[in-house]
């Protein structure tokens, strides 16, 4: 009998088949766009240029789903939010609930390393205008739902954003979670609870604001507003 495989080597299959993709060729051309013209102060890096697969811990209790990679963040440094204001924003809030060893993302090789949290997101390339199509987003969900499919032990999910939050409702739906109540809408704080009927199994569903750096300098969201939605994240997971 074959050896049943470990989460992270599933997921590193996954990971190789996001870095080579190459569906959506909007993106593909406006990724390496941006990293033939980058700005001054990146000018003597070397561009990712290439989608990004999800980062974590592969025994994850908490799902991070995001919009996509930012033109001069993830697209950049080649992990998912790294290099970038909302990157950082995320990270000090997760370190804030002890869900991360260092309060910031800088690079692939600052050390950050999550536990019981995993970051991923709807589209894997950046998107001129951070608007993906249709098509591109529906190209790309194949790998969020084999994501889910090898992080057993999620029971939250925290949604950053709208288009991130319509992501994570399909995948519920997907997965045979359903909703008891009214429609979900997005808004940020709020908190749905999703029942799998053929398990028995509870998935929460908590949306917030994505950390972008319009909506921290306009104080739509605030750090303080990010870690408390992480802070009912590991009490509802139970970490």
């Amino acid at each position: 009998m074959r050896p049943q495989r470990r989460p992270e080597e599933k997921l590193a299959d996954v990971n190789e088949r996001i870095i080579s993709c190459t569906r959506c060729p909007r993106l593909v051309e406006y990724r390496q766009a941006v990293a033939r013209n980058p700005p001054k102060r990146h000018i003597s890096e070397t561009y990712w240029a290439r989608p990004l697969p999800g980062f974590g811990d592969p025994e994850a209790l908490i799902l991070v789903i995001g919009l996509a990679p930012a033109a001069h963040g993830g697209n950049r440094t080649g992990r998912m939010f790294t290099g970038d204001s909302s990157g950082n924003t995320l990270v000090k809030a997760l370190y804030a609930n002890n869900l991360a060893n260092i309060p910031y993302s800088i690079s692939r090789d600052d050390g950050l390393r999550l536990k019981g949290c995993f970051l991923t997101a709807a589209i894997r390339c950046v998107p001129p205008h951070n608007t993906p199509l249709k098509e591109e987003l529906e190209n790309c969900y194949e790998y969020l739902s084999e994501e889910f499919d090898f992080l057993k032990r999620v029971r939250v999910i925290v949604a950053l954003g709208g288009l991130a939050f319509r992501a994570s409702l399909k995948l519920l739906r997907d997965k045979g979670f359903s909703l008891l109540g009214s429609k979900p809408e997005f808004r940020h704080g709020k908190i749905y609870k999703f029942t799998q009927e053929t398990t028995g199994k509870t998935i929460w569903l908590l949306a917030t604001y994505h950390p972008s750096r319009r909506n921290t300098q306009t104080r739509l969201l605030t750090q303080r507003m990010l870690n408390n939605i992480f802070r009912h994240a590991t009490r509802l997971a139970e970490i």
